[in-house]
């Protein structure tokens, strides 16, 4: 099988469904920001980081993998496809890691300014995609529904990444910078 195909010469993409769509179709958008993410979650991975912390982004870049094929599949066309599906579980799952890290970490007081370690900077754009997926992701959902738990899913997973990155830092004694607003002379 050849990778190229010729057919997206003209600009236009086919869902799993067949369908033919713009490039720049805001379900191509979304899924191909997961995608993103999903590589920068590989570049994440190589970095030095505990078993643990690996092998859960490990499990969270399957789980984009899913919601990449959900996203690329019509709704009113996905019960005829074996694709699998973001769970309730698969959210807990997050929720419960975030928990465990939150244990060891300092109580937060402000906002941190992201930085402080290549690895740690490497968590925060990976972050920063997350959320741009998320806002188009729900831009779609406006327009064509997607799966409750997609929304949900994508949400907790930006927020695991920032409390990944405040453990990251914390096992690399990298200086989280406290973001403090000037004061505005009155």
């Amino acid at each position: 099988m050849k990778i190229y195909t010729k057919t997206g010469d003209k600009g236009k993409t086919s869902l799993f469904t067949g369908t033919r769509v713009p490039k720049h179709h805001v379900r191509i958008e979304s899924y191909g920001t997961i995608d993103e993410l999903n590589s920068y979650l590989g570049l994440l991975r190589d970095q030095e980081m505990d078993v643990r912390s690996k092998q859960t982004l490990t499990q969270i870049q399957e789980k984009l993998f899913t919601m990449g094929s959900i996203l690329a599949t019509e709704p009113n066309k996905d019960n005829r496809l074996k694709i699998p599906r973001i769970s309730t579980g698969d959210i807990e799952f997050l929720e419960k890691e975030m928990d465990k890290m939150n244990e060891a970490l300092p109580e937060m007081t402000h906002f941190i300014l992201p930085g402080g370690h290549t690895t740690v900077s490497y968590c925060h754009i990976a972050r920063t995609v997350c959320r741009r997926g998320e806002r188009l992701i729900s831009y779609l959902h406006e327009n064509e529904p997607v799966p409750d738990n997609l929304l949900s899913y994508i949400n907790r997973l930006s927020d695991y990444l920032f409390v990944l990155a405040r453990k990251l830092s914390k096992d690399l004694n990298a200086k989280e910078i406290k973001w403090i607003p000037e004061k505005l002379d009155q």
